[in-house]
């Protein structure tokens, strides 16, 4: 069995002068993305690891929830930046099959077309929202359409 978290990366500045890859987390980002790692780490919802956007809105994110879940640093993967559910999709695919419980986080519309995709459960992903994703599977090649099962989603105004 494979479980796959998905997380939206938490509430970003809009009106800066940088890019957008280069968009840093207001502060209540910040502490939404504490909040719901601590959620799911009092669930007991605790990946082995996490993959993440090298932008610094996922970037941090992350950073906040490997802190919080008393995980490694989380590796980056440049493809999920702007990614379609295809691009998700073949990252998923990928992923190392000695890992059976693996976070990802990303952006929308990927984020919310990919958990439909693996699903069939069309939810509104908001920023720092959570979605827990089981597989019966044995590798990651395997994870396709309609093959997983939405387990848990919650987001900060839940």
């Amino acid at each position: 069995m494979k479980k796959l978290l998905l997380i939206r990366h938490a509430k970003a500045e809009k009106d800066t002068a940088v890019k957008d890859f280069d968009r840093p987390l207001k502060y209540i980002g910040m502490q939404d993305a504490a909040f719901m790692a601590d959620r799911i780490r009092d669930k007991s919802i605790i990946p082995e690891l996490i993959i993440t956007s090298p932008a610094l809105r996922t970037k941090t994110t992350a950073e906040i929830f490997t802190e919080h879940l008393g995980l490694p640093q989380a590796g980056t993967k440049k493809a999920i930046y702007e990614a379609s559910e295809k691009t998700l999709l073949k990252i998923i695919n990928e992923f190392p099959d000695e890992c059976d419980f693996i976070g990802l986080v990303g952006h929308n519309p990927g984020i919310a077309y990919i958990l439909q995709y693996l699903t069939g459960e069309t939810r509104e992903v908001h920023t720092s929202t959570v979605a827990l994703i089981d597989f019966e599977i044995d590798d990651w090649a395997s994870a396709s359409k309609g093959l997983g099962k939405l387990v848990y989603y919650s987001s900060p105004n839940e």
